[in-house]
C-alpha cells in the first residue's frame, strides 16, 4: 500500500466491545499507530502522549487507534491503567499488520525474532492513505502527527 492509495476497507475488534470497519470513520481522519506490546516503555510513552494530545486530535476531526498483536484482554488492562481515551484494536491474526505491512524481523537479546515495528499511518476523510511514519521515534512523535493532520 503506497501514500495516495485507497485503504482496504479492513474489519476489526477493539477495547469496550467495539468492533468494526474502517468505512464507519469516512469523513474523519483516522489515525492507525501500530506498537509491539502493551506495558512496555516505550509503547507506554507512545499511547500517553496520543492520550494526552486526544482533545487536539478530536478538533481535527480525526480518531486514533492503537494497534498491537496483543489480546483484546491485555488491551482492556492496558487502556485502562493508562486512561486512554481511545480504543486499542488487537490484530493478534497479523491481518492489519500484514495489510500495513509492519511485521519485520528484529534483533532481540541476539536473537532475530518477528516484530511489530513501531509505525504511524494516517487515512483521509475519504480512505486514501495520507502519511506514514516507519521506524518510529517516540519522542515528539505525536506532536508530528498533530501537525501533519489537516
Amino acid at each position: 500500500m503506497n501514500i495516495g492509495e485507497q485503504v482496504s476497507n479492513f474489519s476489526f475488534n477493539a477495547t469496550n466491545n467495539t468492533s468494526g470497519h474502517l468505512s464507519d470513520y469516512r469523513g474523519k481522519s483516522v489515525i492507525l499507530y501500530f506498537y509491539p506490546k502493551d506495558a512496555t516503555p516505550g509503547c507506554t510513552t507512545e499511547g500517553q502522549d496520543f492520550r494526552d494530545a486526544y482533545p487536539q486530535i478530536l478538533e481535527k476531526n480525526a480518531v486514533v487507534f492503537g494497534i498491537s498483536r496483543d489480546s483484546l484482554k491485555s488491551h482492556e488492562q492496558f487502556k485502562q491503567k493508562q486512561n486512554f481515551p481511545f480504543e486499542l484494536i488487537s490484530d493478534s491474526d497479523e491481518i492489519l499488520c500484514q495489510l500495513f505491512d509492519v511485521i519485520k524481523m528484529k534483533s532481540m537479546y541476539g536473537k532475530q525474532v518477528r516484530g511489530i515495528e513501531r509505525s504511524t499511518f494516517i487515512i483521509d476523510p475519504e480512505g486514501i492513505l495520507a502519511h506514514e511514519w516507519r521506524k518510529v521515534s517516540v519522542k515528539g512523535h505525536v506532536q508530528e502527527v498533530l501537525q501533519t493532520i489537516s
